[in-house]
């Protein structure tokens, strides 16, 4: 081989093949079939986890994971609990004498009766004070590809394989998240846009009498406000192949919000816009009906994620290991100052002349999470980060696996893989990371209910006294 034929392949092109590879150049009219054919690829992949109906379906679990992972109770001693209890769901096997599996609505039926009847001191439901309200938990960056939807939905399936009742809500309008849960949104009425401009249309009817009694002319509803008023979170909310998440889901559309809250803004400046998601979900009492509401943000700080952003109780911060993510991520935490500061310097102003309580945003725990990371190549940087961020940067790092990857192939999560298509010994490995990083969710979580729980109590002794 000639020096010559290591050249790089950047030289020595030919001009003549060169415009033989080009094709023709492309109108706005072609980016509707690059986008049709795309949507045929997704409904092909994504189609592949449906069963005959056509939805998607939760694959089962066998008793080996059962007794490994959601129920805390030997396999031996599993067996003799569903052979004392005959009206307790029994599995069903593949082949005669072969393992049992079970669907994890029934997995959930089996944790209720060894919740009841189990040893006690053995935790078999996840912890969950009573009359507090769910946990709200955004997870955002404005960089994409750092595993933001990944570690959303992932933390959703743990936190339901746990026992908790999940609520996801997709503000993206990309609507990866609505496609992980296999759900169906037709348009923007069917995402969180009717629940924004209904809560813009109740405070515009609520100046409007103010501007009457004044003697001033009203804002008129216009159709699209009018006709949100009667939309409720119930008519959005949607079931998915999980039997505890349901979802909330996004699509195109769902962007149309972004340049409709800057009007609607501007014709109200008292509409506090922040307030609009939280207000909905607690008007409607659906914080009551779940532990814990995820939101997928978009990657970008619009106003669909200061939404939220407002609505959190927890923020997590996916990120990469690499210099770029890490500036860019840093850059992230500059604007959510800029942006809640100033938005509390604003109303404050108001607040402090009329007397009333000044407005200070507040969230329970934020952490950065390290995603997609190989301890290998990303160690010395790993611990750099940790170093400047310290106790904001979760010290579980999420690695990469290549159960991950052949997950993500197939539109599962990896907890929807079925191990039998790998071995037992690599979906153990595999998962992991993802249970490490639900540990340490999990730890926050549990941390802020049971502060909240003391201080409950603590605050009810004096009136128990009197």
């Amino acid at each position: 081989m000639t020096k010559a034929d290591n050249r790089p392949p950047y030289f020595d092109i030919d001009p003549d093949i060169a415009l033989a590879d080009l094709g023709d150049p492309m109108a706005t009219a072609d980016f509707k079939s690059i986008s049709e054919a795309c949507a045929r690829g997704r409904t092909d992949l994504s189609s592949r986890g449906h069963d005959e109906s056509g939805h998607k379906q939760l694959r089962l679990f066998s008793t080996w994971e059962i007794c490994r992972y959601l129920i805390p109770v030997a396999q031996a001693h599993f067996r003799r609990v569903l052979r004392q209890n005959p009206d307790l769901p029994q599995g069903r096997s593949e082949t005669e004498g072969g393992a049992k599996w079970f669907s994890l609505d029934e997995v959930l039926k089996l944790r209720g009766h060894f919740a009841e009847a189990g040893a006690k001191g053995r935790s078999y439901k996840p912890y969950r004070p009573k009359d507090l309200p769910a946990k709200i938990v955004s997870v955002a960056n404005f960089k994409g590809g750092v595993g933001k939807t990944s570690t959303a939905a992932h933390l959703a399936m743990s936190a339901a394989l746990d026992g908790y009742r999940v609520l996801v809500i997709d503000l993206d309008s990309q609507g990866s998240m609505t496609s992980i849960f296999g759900g169906e949104v037709q348009d923007e009425w069917k995402t969180i846009f009717p629940l924004l401009a209904g809560h813009y249309a109740r405070h515009l009817r609520s100046t409007n009498q103010g501007r009457i009694d004044r003697g001033e002319a009203p804002i008129p509803l216009d159709e699209t406000l009018s006709d949100a008023v009667d939309v409720s979170a119930s008519d959005l909310i949607q079931k998915t192949h999980w039997p505890n998440i349901d979802l909330i889901g996004a699509q195109l559309n769902l962007y149309w919000a972004e340049f409709q809250i800057p009007v609607w803004r501007m014709q109200a400046r008292g509409w506090k816009l922040w307030d609009a998601l939280t207000d909905s979900l607690e008007a409607e009492g659906v914080l009551d009906d779940y532990d814990i509401v995820f939101l997928d943000t978009p990657p970008a700080l619009g106003y669909l994620t200061i939404n939220g952003l407002a609505a959190a109780d927890i923020l997590l911060v996916p990120l990469g290991a690499s210099f770029l993510e890490f500036d860019s991520t840093g850059r992230f935490f500059d604007m959510l100052h800029a942006t809640f500061a100033s938005i509390e310097e604003g109303e404050n102003i108001a607040a402090r002349a009329l007397g009333h309580d000044e407005l200070a945003f507040e969230w329970d725990a934020v952490r950065a999470v390290i995603t997609r990371y190989d301890d290998a190549q990303q160690a010395e940087l790993g611990g750099l980060m940790q170093a400047y961020l310290g106790r904001v940067l979760s010290p579980h790092r999420q690695n990469f696996t290549a159960l991950i990857g052949q997950a993500g192939e197939q539109v599962n999560g990896i907890y929807e893989a079925d191990y039998r298509d790998f071995n037992r010994e690599t979906y153990a490995r595999g998962r992991e990371t993802f249970d490490a990083t639900y540990a340490a969710f999990k730890s926050l979580l549990m941390g802020i209910w049971r502060r909240e729980e003391l201080e409950a109590q603590a605050s009810a002794k004096p009136k128990e006294a009197v």
